[in-house]
């Protein structure tokens, strides 16, 4: 199903009963009551574990806030966990116990048992001083050297704790930082000059886990240099803690053990490509049919791929160094070759001869078939009253001219028809729209003159080519002809850093058929329809910047960042130039007019992970639109609107703004436009957390608007962005329930308003007249969104 949206304002029910309210009070309370039966249940001589306590007894030199954070991260760290309980009732327990036995898997027993029963932890001395003995070595680890733990069990009404005394010691700090070896060969100078980017740096903690990822480094980075064969436990870390003030020097050694083989930099002698040969191992009557390209020898039995992808996926040659950078970027790019292979394999081989120093390399591909079609129906409810259903159907050819090139083209036929509102008075508005759309993208640049190098580039880059056609009738008033076509380049910079630029997009919309109706609204306020009437071709420019950071897994902390502008009439102003111009007033091209204008958007996200299971994520978005020339304001295809479910939720889609601007006049005039500007700010907060693996939930604020960049006869001097934006600012409030199986997130979110910018300026918050018994109220201020999908 289609990323398809329902919105719409929902009545909740009636209030509880006094008799309702008191059976789920004699529930709760027997519940609880009975949970002294649960220890009654449990095996002979066994008590149930309900927890540890943990004791810190801790150095003067030791903070306060250093203690704190030493004991919580104990607390997480103890196990057992203990049984699900509420209110100190392990309610999973009793569900365990509530039916007996089972006397069967397959039983309703056994059923309700495994779905919401838990079985009981049982409390176990032999833990207590296991849990005990991995403390002091985690305090060890951490750099609090000779601190150590003790615990005991004890047991009151078969009911188990365990408590922990933490004798904690001042914790180490890193004094120097050394990389020795008396190895003078290439080896031993890329060994010493690791040190150079040490992720330990003087005056830190001692981390036990930190020295082991610095060990992981230390070999990556060797690795990239071409030294194969070496592997991280080569490594020696000597720590000296007997110094004095609690400071410890570390020392990076070659143990000297290690073999020649390790310390070899390693050359490619032959690159193997087995293209449709899945995990079979190379022979001689294979090396035999293997053809020669570029270096890369290519065993394609049914020729199904042409060699140049191969050379530009892969970036080692013959006679090239070995290096892990370029083995992990030619697998990327062999895996997302635009989803042609179903396998990817990677080896390396020694080359059989005493003394030797080269490689062998073999790629094992599984080919995925190419072809394929996919039908999707999907239904739609909108909350201006309008239903409907649309069918597409998709035509894929994965390798469309054996060069792993994409193609798609896909047809859409769709019908929308109004219930109640407008049409209990102008008759029902029905849309149709049909669509006929293809995108090819080709896995390289097709610009004369410029190549690639496959060594470096992190990814193949893209030239997306796509060609449109969308025929809309809209209820009997007006058609609309939409023909577009764009070429975009799109290449990875590094593993965080995307570029895309679309030298040239063009759309050309054409109306007609125009209805009586249509035409009497047309002469009440044409300038609310021009952009309808007014044929237009839009020749534009654009480029895209994307920063995604490589996080740490555990890091925190998560950022992005995606910024874009586009530039639309130069090209055609310069070719309207060239050609003739009859009307002095207004330049066209080609005899159709054309908008100028300047587009600059921005979006920030952060997200800060709270704990295990619950996240902050934040969005801003900024977007600014300069019209100029032949144009008074944007596009509306291109001006910005709020509201809706990935937006402002309190606010069904389009109908905030612009600035303080609320909808009014006819009816049809209501229900043709949404109300949409120049200038859009937006901020989305939202409060995510996970209940289990499958359940999650929410608390948000969406805050924004949309204004018009210059004063103008349809919105009126309120929609203008001035100085005084913030007071126009939209704010809505809720909470959400999402559903997420992996493939799926299915998103409900139940929002309303704090402050409408189209009221009165002194009674814009709106919050004070919360009122959930009110029908009323509910149904204009409960905004319920159900879409697939995070908002952000």
């Amino acid at each position: 199903m289609n990323n398809q949206t329902f919105t719409y304002s929902s009545t909740f029910g009636k209030k509880l009963s006094l008799q309702k309210i008191l059976s789920l009070l004699f529930l709760c309370t027997a519940l609880f009551i009975s949970g002294c039966s649960v220890t009654k249940k449990l095996p002979a001589g066994e008590s149930l574990y309900v927890g540890a306590n943990i004791k810190m007894q801790a150095d003067s030199a030791v903070n306060k806030k250093e203690i704190a954070t030493v004991k919580t991260q104990l607390e997480a760290f103890v196990k057992p966990k203990p049984n699900s309980a509420i209110l100190g009732f392990p309610y999973k327990v009793w569900f365990y116990y509530l039916f007996g036995e089972p006397k069967s898997e397959s039983g309703f027993k056994s059923f309700f048992r495994k779905r919401f029963g838990e079985p009981p932890v049982l409390a176990s001395k032999s833990v207590i001083g296991a849990n005990a003995k991995q403390i002091g070595l985690l305090l060890n680890n951490q750099g609090y050297f000779r601190s150590s733990a003790s615990g005991v069990l004890t047991e009151k009404k078969r009911k188990a704790t365990a408590n922990y005394t933490i004798n904690l010691h001042e914790r180490y700090i890193i004094d120097t930082i050394k990389f020795s070896t008396k190895d003078t060969s290439a080896f031993g100078k890329a060994f010493v000059a690791a040190q150079a980017r040490s992720l330990i740096k003087k005056g830190t903690p001692y981390q036990f886990d930190l020295i082991s990822a610095e060990r992981e480094r230390i070999d990556n980075l060797l690795k990239r240099r071409g030294f194969y064969y070496f592997r991280p436990d080569f490594i020696i870390i000597k720590a000296d803690s007997s110094l004095a003030n609690h400071k410890v020097n570390l020392s990076f050694e070659v143990k000297p053990s290690t073999s020649q083989v390790a310390k070899k930099m390693y050359f490619i002698r032959d690159v193997h490509v087995l293209a449709d040969y899945g995990e079979s191992a190379v022979n001689d009557s294979i090396k035999d049919l293997e053809s020669n390209y570029k270096g890369i020898k290519i065993f394609d039995r049914t020729g199904s791929f042409r060699p140049k992808i191969f050379a530009d996926a892969i970036g080692f040659r013959r006679g090239g160094k070995y290096g892990s950078a370029i083995q992990d970027v030619s697998l990327s790019r062999l895996i997302n070759l635009n989803g042609n292979f179903k396998f990817v394999k990677n080896t390396f081989e020694l080359v059989p001869r005493s003394d030797s120093a080269l490689l062998d390399v073999f790629y094992f591909l599984t080919p995925l078939k190419a072809k394929s079609v996919v039908a999707d129906l999907n239904a739609t409810t909108k909350s201006n009253n309008y239903t409907g259903s649309n069918i597409s159907i998709s035509w894929l050819n994965k390798n469309a001219f054996k060069g792993a090139e994409l193609l798609k083209i896909t047809a859409n036929a769709g019908l929308e028809f109004q219930v109640g509102g407008a049409s209990s008075t102008l008759g029902a508005l029905n849309t149709t729209r049909f669509s006929i759309e293809s995108n090819l993208s080709l896995p390289r640049f097709t610009i004369p003159f410029v190549t690639i190098n496959p060594a470096k580039n992190q990814a193949l880059p893209k030239t997306n080519i796509n060609i449109g056609y969308e025929q809309l009738k809209r209820g009997g008033l007006y058609n609309l002809t939409s023909l577009r076509t764009s070429l975009t380049y799109a290449w990875k910079q590094n593993a965080s850093i995307e570029h895309s630029v679309t030298p040239l997009l063009v759309n050309l919309v054409k109306a007609s058929n125009f209805s009586e109706d249509f035409a009497l609204e047309y002469f009440r306020n044409p300038i609310l329809y021009e952009e309808i009437l007014d044929n237009k071709i839009i020749m534009s420019t654009a480029y895209t910047f994307s920063y995604m950071p490589q996080n740490k897994a555990s890091s925190r902390h998560n950022f992005s960042f995606t910024g874009g502008v586009e530039v639309a009439g130069n090209l055609a102003s310069l070719l309207a130039k060239l050609g003739s111009n009859n009307d002095a007033s207004v330049s066209t091209v080609f005899g159709v007019t054309y908008p100028q204008y300047a587009r600059f958007d921005a979006d920030f996200r952060y997200g800060y992970r709270l704990t295990q299971n619950l996240r902050l994520a934040n969005r801003f978005l900024v977007g600014y639109g300069l019209p100029y020339g032949n144009s008074y304001f944007l596009p509306t295809v291109k001006q910005y609107v709020a509201g809706g479910n990935n937006s402002i939720r309190a606010f069904p889609a389009r109908t905030i703004g612009p600035g303080s601007y609320l909808r009014t006049g006819s009816l049809l005039e209501q229900t043709i436009g949404g109300q949409s500007g120049d200038i859009k700010l937006e901020f989305n907060s939202e409060l995510r957390a996970k209940f289990n693996q499958y359940i999650h939930g929410a608390i948000f604020v969406d805050a924004g608007n949309v204004w018009m960049q210059k004063d103008e006869d349809i919105y009126g001097a309120d929609a203008v962005f001035t100085k005084d934006f913030y007071k126009q600012v939209a704010i809505g409030t809720g909470i959400g329930l999402r559903f997420d199986f992996s493939y799926l997130v299915l998103r409900f979110d139940l929002a309303t308003p704090v402050r409408k910018p189209y009221l009165p300026e002194n009674e814009r918050w709106v919050l004070k007249d919360f009122n959930l018994g009110n029908p009323e109220w509910r149904k204009e201020n409960l905004v319920l969104n159900i879409a697939i999908g995070y908002p952000f």
